[in-house]
């Protein structure tokens, strides 16, 4: 979604106010001034330093006024396509996973929000060796799946080892790709084990291809968390996760709710990342933005207890709800490491001067508009956040001086490339402001000399049908958040060449020499400033080719009922913090 962190996949429908991001770690921001609008670009840099043993050991702090009992509710569009972790890349998915699934590593919050690496069920966040290439993780007791079962040595194993398996589709290849000899293993279902993972009592060790200084960062995200080798049921596992953490799932009903209920055999002295204050959470599904801002400004019986995971203020209620002292006091403003953008797909749109043309064109004004100002977004003219480091500012395409877009200079370049006409076929989701979005695009792009056909694909496979190689779409929404905070999490996945195939996130399927040999100088590049100086001229490079229409960095505002307590941001999983939610009495 990354939640690096995207991995937090994020793509929306075309640019709707609120959308899902596959993750990474954000910052506050400082006011923009007047307008008491956050500024994405005067915010500071992510950094989220590695803890100790001790930061590594439960319980997690307890937050202060907090009571136990109740339930916390929440009111969002959709429901989750992945729950097998395997699968999961989108933040939304990890984010309401987190009361349920742990990781050998995860991400733990202070009570100023400050956000730390830590042991999760390791006992630490890890040992390197070798300069990186071996990494070992011991694994805490007295951890329990569900059943009351122990957390083993071969569920350690075997989760990392069905990664592999042809049914996986959908999730981070980090690991996948690291691990020696993962490019011929198939996966543990024909009783073969991966010689590059070795246990030895209760440690396991990963003996990776390449140096990485970051796997224990990697290991963070949630498409890396347990899954018990007794209770795997491949595909159907996807529907319904077996639980080690506080919470387990009580009871779904597919597009429309799941329930967690306590899971009696956590034990809160093993976790010190999640708190287990409500008795149960209802997550419910169908709801448009203005449905459920509505009902947070109403603020009516069990609304009191609600929270949005993915659902923020509509754009038609910003105004209304950020100028209301009391409403406002009821909304959780945070500025995010996402940038939503278009990419364009370069198998069928080969000429960089109509790339360069969809580029110009571009009504980024307009947009932010549709999506509520300048409190919902600030216009992105690069690849990467400023709050990602390596972030370098830079604009090719005139967005700054012309938001609008310049569909006169668009329209010269389609002229000089003879492409005046050109077909383009737009994908994007169907919500409100998507479609409102759609047809700004494409009276935009038409304006600059483009044929545009908008194709509504349905959100339950969006994301499929766009990652696949053989598609019929020139633009689709989409998104990326860092996985971790550094530039490799964001350009090796969705920029590289080696990871073009289905269910791959590279969708603009990139595949440019100098751009493949740039992203691997950069990620062996030791020093941090030399490294984030070069993956800035990676972001640059990408935009001298036109490959994407960056849109905007995200200004996230969720509203919540007044009976819910500690609404905090994850920087983690770039959400609410479910973990740290109370009902008041």
């Amino acid at each position: 979604m990354s939640f690096s962190r995207r991995n937090f996949l994020i793509a929306t429908g075309v640019v709707a106010a609120s959308s899902s991001v596959l993750s990474a770690c954000s910052s506050g921001s400082k006011s923009s001034g007047h307008d008491n609008v956050p500024s994405v670009s005067d915010s500071k840099a992510v950094n989220i330093p590695v803890g100790t043993k001790a930061d590594s050991t439960g319980p997690a702090p307890e937050v202060k006024d907090a009571v136990k009992g109740g339930t916390i509710y929440s009111l969002d569009q959709f429901d989750m396509d992945h729950m097998d972790p395997a699968q999961i890349y989108v933040s939304t998915e990890g984010a309401i996973t987190v009361p349920i699934m742990r990781g050998l590593t995860g991400y733990k919050l202070d009570e100023k929000g400050g956000c730390t690496l830590v042991g999760d069920a390791a006992t630490d966040a890890g040992t390197m060796k070798n300069g990186g290439k071996t990494w070992s993780f011991t694994i805490k007791d007295g951890i329990k799946w569900e059943d009351g079962s122990d957390l083993s040595m071969d569920d350690v194993r075997h989760t990392f080892e069905r990664l592999f398996a042809s049914f996986v589709t959908e999730g981070p290849r980090y690991v996948q790709q690291w691990l020696v000899g993962g490019d011929k293993y198939k996966g543990p279902y024909s009783g073969k084990e991966l010689d590059s993972i070795e246990v030895s009592g209760k440690t396991i060790t990963f003996h990776l291809t390449e140096a990485r200084a970051d796997f224990n960062y990697t290991l963070a995200m949630r498409g890396y968390s347990l899954v018990p080798k007794k209770h795997d049921t491949k595909e159907k596992y996807d529907k319904r996760p077996f639980s080690c953490g506080p919470y387990k799932i009580g009871d779904r009903k597919i597009g429309k709710s799941l329930t967690y209920v306590r899971n009696d055999h956590w034990d809160a002295k093993t976790d010190p990342i999640r708190n287990a204050y409500p008795d149960k959470y209802v997550f419910q599904f169908g709801f448009e933005l203005i449905a459920s801002t509505d009902r947070y400004m109403a603020d009516k019986g069990n609304d009191q207890y609600t929270m949005s995971i993915f659902n923020e203020v509509a754009p038609e209620r910003i105004a209304q709800v950020l100028t209301n002292a009391k409403l406002k006091e009821r909304v959780l403003t945070q500025v995010d490491t996402v940038t939503y953008y278009w990419p364009i797909n370069m198998t069928r749109i080969k000429d960089v001067k109509v790339r360069q043309a969809i580029n110009w064109a571009w009504p980024h004004q307009q947009l932010q508009t549709i999506r509520g100002g300048k409190a919902s977004s600030e216009l992105a003219t690069t690849i990467l956040s400023p709050v990602t480091p390596g972030y370098e500012k830079f604009d090719l395409y005139g967005t700054d001086k012309k938001p609008g877009g310049d569909p006169v200079k668009a329209k010269a370049l389609l002229k000089e490339a003879g492409k005046v006409g050109q077909k383009l076929v737009i994908a994007y989701q169907h919500s409100d402001n998507a479609v409102k979005s759609a047809v700004a695009i494409k009276n935009a792009l038409e304006a600059a000399g483009f044929q545009v056909v908008n194709k509504q694909v349905d959100k339950s496979t969006f994301y499929t049908q766009i990652g696949k190689i053989d598609n019929d779409f020139d633009l689709f929404a989409a998104g990326w958040s860092p996985d971790w905070p550094n530039g490799y999490s964001v350009f090796y996945p969705c920029w590289s060449g080696k990871n073009i195939g289905d269910g791959r996130s590279n969708y603009a399927q990139l595949n440019d020499p100098s751009v493949n040999k740039a992203i691997d100088a950069a990620s062996k590049i030791a020093d941090p400033d030399k490294a984030n100086k070069a993956w800035g001229n990676v972001d640059r490079q990408i935009m001298e080719l036109a490959a994407v229409v960056p849109d905007y960095h995200s200004i996230r505002n969720w509203m919540y009922g007044s009976k819910v307590g500690n609404v905090v941001f994850d920087a983690g999983n770039t959400c609410i913090a479910l973990s740290k939610l109370y009902a008041k009495k």
